[in-house]
């Protein structure tokens, strides 16, 4: 099994390139089931997960074609089969994106309840429920959820129980091909979510309201195909600028977008980084300067992201002060914790709250990563610890993060990808 080997203690500079966003490719490659035509995406993230899905959509009967530069055509002309199994599905909760388009378009779907990151529970339910609203008839039996419609789906006013982001966009793609108006209440906002309701409306849905807690869609006949593009990662964005931060370093992010990170790059400035911005690009520089410790708490979009938890921990961990972080949206999302620890961290945990004593200096030692975010942030830490750290596990971070040890070379970090027999 991989790790990845890290010498410490080099100040990282330098720019590096933004990859597509792995939240906002895989429901769009679910989204592209609902095109009569082919669909085309564009800067499409090579990772784990997306070839997941992939193989997926291919084990369905769909043509997948994989070209040059970050493109993928799906033509779900060719499927023949509404199944997606267990053992493709137990690796990755994001393929129960495919539920509601195979629903809506075919008429019916055999998905498998998914896995993927240990980092609290995550149900389904609210998919289920919001999918019934529109008249789906579903079963869940041995592990798999069956879904089927008679007739088209029927428009419907739906309010979720609690903000969703992977039931929102489930719903959405389904309420595309329903007969008459569905609104769908307390919906997510997260950006991927209005890239998804981009794709959804360029392929001739009417959908208004995206980016908001209130989505109108009214149901068409059919769907056409196109060439869409997946929005850059803003998550990735925030990771190397906190990778840049712990180092006292600067970098600069290309290929991505200020206006998705707003609630982050306040909690860097409040940290003493300095922030310029473009266009398509991000600069952090800490001119050598430790940072200094902030307080936050996760929330939904437009607030500071659950997905950057365990990255600004880890800057508060070598920051000046105390910070006390408040996780709102898993309650499983600290098992990073033990292992910063590990490294010399002072961190204390206490139900949803943690409180971080910022220390001068982290010592190098063998750490395993528990989750893709977790996975990033021992990384993170391990390129300001003085010595050799080895992180283990991180099969989580090929998840979501393309070409990790790449690009932080290019950076200047001290990191490179080892076997197992190698590191023993």
């Amino acid at each position: 099994m991989d790790k990845l080997l890290i010498t410490g203690g080099a100040r990282l500079d330098g720019e590096v390139r933004i990859s597509g966003a792995k939240n906002a490719a895989l429901p769009l490659l679910a989204g592209a089931l609902l095109g009569e035509t082919p669909v085309t995406l564009t800067n499409v993230p090579q990772l784990r997960d997306i070839t997941t899905m992939l193989q997926i959509l291919g084990n369905m009967g769909v043509t997948v074609e994989i070209g040059d530069q970050c493109q993928v055509l799906v033509n779900a002309n060719t499927l023949k089969t509404a199944v997606a199994p267990y053992e493709l599905v137990k690796t990755m909760r994001a393929s129960i994106f495919v539920l509601g388009p195979l629903l809506a378009r075919f008429g019916e779907a055999s998905v498998s309840l998914p896995g993927g990151c240990a980092i609290g529970s995550r149900p389904v339910d609210q998919h289920l429920k919001a999918l019934t609203a529109l008249g789906a008839e579903i079963q869940v039996e041995n592990g798999y959820v069956h879904a089927k419609r008679n007739g088209r789906l029927k428009g419907a006013r739906f309010v979720f129980d609690m903000v969703t982001v992977g039931g929102t966009e489930n719903l959405l793609m389904a309420a595309t091909l329903a007969e008459g108006t569905t609104v769908i209440e307390n919906a997510a906002r997260e950006p991927e979510i209005v890239n998804l309701a981009d794709m959804l409306t360029g392929m001739g849905a009417r959908i208004e309201g995206a980016g908001t807690d209130t989505i109108t869609v009214q149901g068409v006949e059919s769907l056409k195909g196109g060439t869409f593009r997946v929005i850059s990662d803003r998550i990735e964005t925030g990771s190397y600028l906190a990778a840049a931060a712990v180092t006292r370093g600067r970098v600069k992010t290309l290929n991505t977008d200020p206006m998705l990170l707003d609630a982050v790059l306040q909690k860097f400035r409040e940290g003493g980084a300095e922030i310029t911005t473009g266009p398509d690009w991000i600069e952090l520089d800490m001119k050598g300067q430790r940072p200094k410790a902030v307080n936050f708490r996760t929330a939904p979009h437009p607030a500071f992201p659950t997905d950057m938890q365990a990255q600004f921990m880890t800057v508060n961990v070598l920051a000046e002060g105390v910070g006390t972080i408040i996780e709102t949206i898993f309650e499983n999302r600290y098992m990073h914790v033990p292992e910063l620890n590990r490294l010399g961290a002072k961190i204390a945990v206490d139900g949803h709250t943690a409180i971080v004593t910022g220390v001068d200096t982290l010592q190098a030692a063998p750490v395993m990563a528990t989750d893709l975010r977790a996975s990033m942030s021992l990384v993170i830490a391990a390129l300001a610890a003085q010595g050799d750290t080895l992180v283990d596990r991180i099969y989580h971070i090929d998840r979501g993060y393309e070409r990790v040890e790449e690009k932080l070379q290019g950076l200047g970090a001290t990191i490179r990808r080892v076997s197992g027999k190698e590191s023993a």
